[in-house]
């Protein structure tokens, strides 16, 4: 079977029977391409010369290369991806692209091409953050953005955020990135402390997002129900656990989308404490046609 393997890669045979993949046009490859995802492109690049043709072609590449992908590259110097092919600028696209102090992050999928988008606790506005007897700083390996923030204790809990960007159309959805506890390491071995935690089994966390084209969504999260969790068999203490807030859909009308979030509990009768914040998530997670598509048949 490896000889078989091997001679239809070279495009010969024993018998030199017939055709064989060494035969297939470099161009009807490419075509091929056309439908199959980053991944899949360069596993079979290795195949014969045609393949590895075909992988390379800016053609290829450019359908899977977002739409909005010069966008992103204005965040990189020039000299970064200045003479680049295709390829080689969704490899650049596909590690992360620091922007706003380096508080937010961009890039690409790399199996779906989409943008997804990261924005540290450092880059959203957090009621008394200054106050070091409420929230502290902590770095950590833990977070992409290697520091989270750490409340001790307060009444008024609000963290919110805004970013303005050009991306492309699709359905998005928005997270919270948060930590019941705090977390060392000790000898090696992680370890948690929930000495400050409290207060989040009273009243639920109110997590909302809106959009510049008028879209709204809004949620609500026990963070620490303790006896639910229990009897569903999940942990939340000592987890990071993303809390999805919604969906928003970008057309592509506008030349750029603002989005807002923020998550709240500001009832003052109790305080709460004992939580790590790290960051919110902007993910795709569906095509807008295909949307269309579900919505017309209903």
């Amino acid at each position: 079977m490896g000889s078989s393997l091997s001679n239809l890669n070279d495009g010969t045979n024993g018998l030199s029977m017939g055709p064989s993949l060494g035969d297939i046009p470099e161009s009807c490859v490419a075509c091929v391409f056309m439908y199959l995802t980053p991944p899949e492109i360069c596993n079979l690049a290795g195949l014969n010369r045609a393949f590895r043709g075909a992988a390379s072609s800016d053609s290829v590449w450019d359908k899977k290369l977002p739409a909005n992908y010069q966008d992103l590259l204005d965040l990189l110097p020039p000299e970064r991806y200045h003479s680049l092919s295709k390829k080689d600028i969704f490899a650049v696209l596909s590690r992360p692209i620091p922007f706003d102090d380096d508080n937010k992050e961009l890039w690409i999928d790399r199996v779906t091409g989409r943008v997804c988008m990261a924005i540290s606790a450092r880059g959203m506005a957090i009621t008394g953050i200054e106050d070091r007897r409420y929230w502290n700083w902590i770095p950590t390996e833990e977070s992409r953005f290697h520091v989270v923030a750490y409340l001790q204790q307060i009444w008024w809990f609000e963290v919110d955020g805004t970013v303005r960007f050009h991306l492309p159309p699709g359905i998005y959805s928005l997270s919270f990135r948060i930590h019941l506890g705090r977390f060392t390491k000790r000898l090696g071995r992680r370890v948690c402390h929930f000495e400050h935690t409290h207060g989040w089994d009273l009243k639920p966390v109110r997590f909302s997002l809106s959009t510049s084209d008028g879209q709204n969504a809004s949620c609500e999260y026990y963070l620490d129900d303790v006896e639910r969790d229990e009897a569903l068999g999940q942990h939340k203490r000592g987890c990071w656990i993303e809390y999805r807030v919604g969906e928003f859909i970008v057309n592509g009308s506008e030349p750029s989308t603002e989005i807002q979030w923020s998550m709240k509990q500001i009832d003052c009768t109790h305080s709460k404490g004992g939580l790590c914040v790290d960051s919110v998530f902007i993910n795709p997670i569906g095509d807008v046609k295909e949307h269309r598509k579900k919505a017309f048949v209903k």
